[in-house]
């Protein structure tokens, strides 16, 4: 049995959505857990309704607990409701799995043996790859910027509208090689596959932060017992991109950017 797990934040539709198309999935035994972070009654009352298919749990924390955290209360009831539980696909409620699925997950049986987490070919609907997302690490003039970008909401703002103007020459180049199975520093947060592995050597994932530069605290946690993330493009999943994340005001959202950018500095120092 494939276990998943998602966060759901005010768009139940989004995770209606994902259970229609693990239904889809060609021999797929699956069961689905929703975190639910707080959100309001007319969602949760969708989610009751989801709640009672067949293979759904779900869980409505009493406040927002953030994306790893969250996603931490779901490993949590599933290890203790299904302590036989083996593959956990753990990740945002904005993802559609393809109807060959299980079958993309039968031919990876080696990796899964040999990694504790394997980072999926993610795609936007218009077929945009988002992993390898990081594949060595961050260049230094990307580091500066990265703080430039954490300094002033307004200093946010331009950098990211001069970014669109110059993404085809400032755009790092790591997705291009989506093609490519490999280690990698960081896979995109959106999807990650826990296999034994991982919980041979952790109970959880590491959740310093409450939102942003989860990527990085995985690849941490992760390079602390000497692994590292596989991409296995293989296995693949559709990903709607910023459902949830796309609902928070533009200035909390980088308020929580800032927030954790402050907690990464802890750990990765650029300058002397």
């Amino acid at each position: 049995m494939i276990h998943i797990i998602v966060t759901n934040y005010n768009n139940a539709d989004f995770s209606n959505g994902l259970y229609q198309s693990l239904l889809l999935v060609k021999d797929l035994v699956f069961n689905l857990t929703i975190v639910d972070n707080a959100s309001v009654k007319t969602d949760i009352d969708k989610l009751n309704v989801l709640a009672k298919a067949p293979h759904v749990d779900l869980i409505k924390n009493p406040e927002n607990l953030g994306y790893f955290e969250g996603l931490n209360v779901g490993i949590r009831l599933v290890r203790q409701k299904y302590p036989d539980a083996k593959y956990l696909v753990v990740g945002n409620n904005d993802l559609v799995f393809p109807t060959d699925f299980a079958e993309q997950l039968a031919q990876c049986s080696s990796v899964f043996d040999k990694y504790p987490v394997v980072s999926p070919n993610i795609r936007m609907l218009d077929g945009t790859p988002q992993n390898p997302h990081v594949i060595n690490g961050i260049s230094k003039k990307r580091e500066f910027i990265y703080d430039l970008y954490h300094t002033s909401y307004l200093l946010a703002g331009l950098i990211v509208r001069l970014a669109k103007v110059t993404h085809r020459f400032t755009d790092r180049k790591d997705e291009q090689q989506h093609a490519i199975a490999q280690e990698i520093h960081q896979g995109y947060g959106a999807c990650y596959i826990l296999t034994p592995k991982f919980f041979e050597h952790f109970d959880e994932l590491w959740a310093p932060t409450f939102l942003m530069y989860e990527e990085f605290f995985l690849s941490k946690q992760l390079e602390e017992k000497g692994f590292k993330t596989y991409y296995e493009p293989r296995i693949s999943v559709t990903h709607y991109c910023h459902a949830s994340t796309g609902m928070i005001p533009g200035k909390l959202k980088w308020q929580y950017s800032r927030q954790a950018h402050k907690e990464y500095r802890k750990y990765v120092k650029v300058w002397p």
